[in-house]
Formats: structure tokens, C-alpha cells, sequence
């Protein structure tokens, strides 16, 4: 598959071992979703896939990102969540995280994965146009976190192939144990869709 390399999938392998050991914290709340073409506003004709968990810890404002992706048609240019669309599952609306991309996003290729946990009282995790029009850090996390809890955020994918994003899914909050068993099944995706490629 082009763009798809071993290591990339080695690389999600190890994430997820990593989150299958990841302790129960009470303060969390784990989003997930799967990233296609056809969850885009208006839909994109791609065969990408990718699948994402957002971990948010409501006592230390953290925001953990964790997703894998493969089968871009474009290179990434930028990722990031957007927040919070009038009705849940439908529609577009600004970016609510760190502008231009998320710090250390895999961009330039067509597959990749991304672990990184935000600070959110920190200015640089998200885009000041949010934190304004939420009043402040502490009510963009709320903001934020309100968006997610009511279906209403979505993390995007942009490449070079389709600029307004190639890839997305709406983040819906599940409890820990569904998430590592949709992690699975995410992992599981990614790598047929590379061995599918590859044939």
C-alpha cells in the first residue's frame, strides 16, 4: 500500500499494548471514533481509515490523542478536533483545539500514528478564537468537553487531496473497557485494510 510502511503498524501495535496497560483513573473520560471519507461534510471520496481515543481528565485538564491511520489519498497537511456543531453527528464548525495541526502530527505522508496528552489550561493547546468565545481556558475545556459529551466534536484528518479534511468521526464517550476492545477493532481495520493494499 503506498505510504503504509511496517514500522507504522509496529508503531500502532505498541500503542496499543501500551493503552491495554494504561491504569483505570476515576477523573477520565475516554471518547473514540472511526476516521472516513464518508463521515466528511460533504463526503470525500477516499479510502483512508483511522480510528482515534480521546482521553480527557477532568482533574488535571488533560487531553490525551491517540489515532492511527492508513490509506490516504493525499499527504496529511493538517489534524485537529473541531468543536461544537449545532446537531450531534452532522455538519461543520471551527477548530476548537491548537492551530495550524496538533503539536507533532505525522504530516507529509499517507499513514501514521499520534500519541500526545495536552495541557488544557495551557493557551497553546487550543485556537484562541475558542478559548474567547468560551470565556477562558477553564470554560473552553467545558466547552470542549460538554461538545464531546453530546456527540458534537469531531476529529479531522486534512491532506493535500482534500484540504477541508479527508478523513473524520465524531467522538461519542464510552466506558474504558468498550474503548481497548475498540481500539482492537480499530487496529484490526487499519491492518486489513493495509494487507488489502498490499494484494
Amino acid at each position: 500500500m503506498p505510504g503504509f510502511r511496517p514500522t507504522a503498524l509496529a508503531a500502532a501495535t505498541a500503542l496499543a499494548a501500551a493503552m491495554y496497560a494504561a491504569p483505570t483513573i476515576a477523573a477520565q473520560t475516554l471518547y473514540t471514533t472511526t476516521l472516513s471519507g464518508a463521515a466528511e461534510s460533504p463526503p470525500v471520496a477516499s479510502d483512508g481509515v483511522g480510528f482515534a481515543i480521546v482521553t480527557v481528565d477532568d482533574t488535571t485538564f488533560t487531553m490525551r490523542v491517540q489515532t492511527i491511520f492508513a490509506g490516504l489519498t493525499g499527504n496529511v497537511t493538517v489534524a485537529h478536533i473541531h468543536c461544537c456543531t449545532a446537531v450531534p453527528g452532522e455538519g461543520t464548525v471551527g477548530v476548537a483545539t491548537t492551530l495550524p495541526t496538533f503539536a507533532g502530527f505525522p504530516a507529509g505522508g499517507t499513514s501514521g500514528s499520534y500519541d500526545v496528552t495536552f495541557d488544557m489550561l495551557s493557551p497553546a493547546s487550543w485556537n484562541p478564537a475558542f478559548v474567547t468565545n468560551n470565556d477562558g481556558l477553564e470554560g473552553a475545556f467545558a466547552a470542549l468537553s460538554a461538545g464531546l459529551n453530546s456527540h458534537s466534536a469531531y476529529l479531522n484528518i486534512h491532506t493535500d487531496y482534500a484540504p477541508g479534511g479527508e478523513i473524520r468521526g465524531f467522538l461519542v464517550p464510552v466506558p474504558e473497557p468498550a474503548s481497548y476492545a475498540l481500539m482492537a477493532g480499530g487496529l484490526a481495520l487499519v491492518g486489513w485494510m493495509a494487507r488489502r493494499r498490499r494484494a
